[in-house]
């Protein structure tokens, strides 16, 4: 308890998955949170939800493709809570599943609007609250498919590697501001994305197991192992940590 005491964090993608359970984690760890998400029902019930705890946690509908949506719900949780410290670029999107040269271009352009422009926004209007208050931790929400690859949803798998790079860039420009940033790799979690690849499966029960198979450690991973990992990253416990990818994958990448 008390990890994030007296920080206050936007997190993007805030009402469902890995992002609805990192906004609860870190409410638990004394932090006050912003919920970013477009489900404007989703992520007021769980503000709602984490007020009738005695955590602190506001909702604010944002489409993180819109700078000006990012800007004003940046702003509006600064002044809200009085400052800034922690950012959790997590809002993201899988995108077409096609061979890329099948791909339209609006497909293309809808998945980087999201999961690219999505964290460059967020990271650019964040910047000055986190200066005002010293410093702050910046996670950036990648992927395994930001450092491998597979023969799949090359849309998805352009942008967490930018994503990637997009971090170390900013944890070299930013150092001298106390601003750490770093990008979190996870491997296959169970979260509302993966389901919906299950669901589009004609055998749900094998693809399942293959997804499983796919990870040494024999299983799939929660939102919560993803979760932990933005808790310590926005921690004091990394103050020497930036510029690095935490892999969570299960094994995934050890190969």
């Amino acid at each position: 308890m008390d990890r994030l005491k007296g920080k206050a964090a936007v997190v993007t993608g805030g009402a469902v998955g890995i992002g609805r359970a990192t906004v609860i984690r870190m409410a638990e760890e004394g932090c006050a949170v912003a919920i970013l998400d477009t489900d404007q029902d989703r992520g007021e019930a769980l503000a709602r939800e984490l007020a009738d705890r005695g955590l602190q946690a506001r909702f604010w509908r944002c489409d993180v493709s819109s700078e000006a949506e990012v800007k004003a719900a940046v702003d509006a949780a600064a002044k809200h809570f009085g400052r800034l410290d922690i950012l959790v670029n997590n809002a993201g999107i899988a995108g077409a599943n096609k061979p890329t040269h099948e791909l339209t271009e609006a497909e293309w352009d809808r998945v980087q609007a999201v999961n690219v422009k999505g964290v460059f926004f967020g990271t650019k209007h964040a910047i000055p609250h986190l200066k005002a208050a010293g410093g702050g931790s910046i996670v950036n929400l990648s992927s395994i498919y930001g450092l491998v690859s597979a023969a799949d949803v090359p849309p998805y798998h352009a942008s967490k590697g930018a994503v990637r790079l997009m971090s170390k860039t900013d944890a070299l420009i930013y150092a001298s501001d106390r601003i750490r940033v770093n990008s979190i790799h996870p491997g296959f979690i169970w979260t509302p994305m993966v389901e919906g690849y299950l669901s589009g499966q004609a055998d749900q029960a094998q693809a399942r197991h293959g997804l499983e198979a796919l990870h040494p450690l024999g299983h799939v991973g929660e939102p919560d192992d993803i979760a932990w990992a933005c808790v310590y990253l926005a921690s004091d416990e990394a103050k020497f940590v930036t510029g690095t990818e935490l892999v969570v994958d299960g094994g995934y990448t050890a190969r």
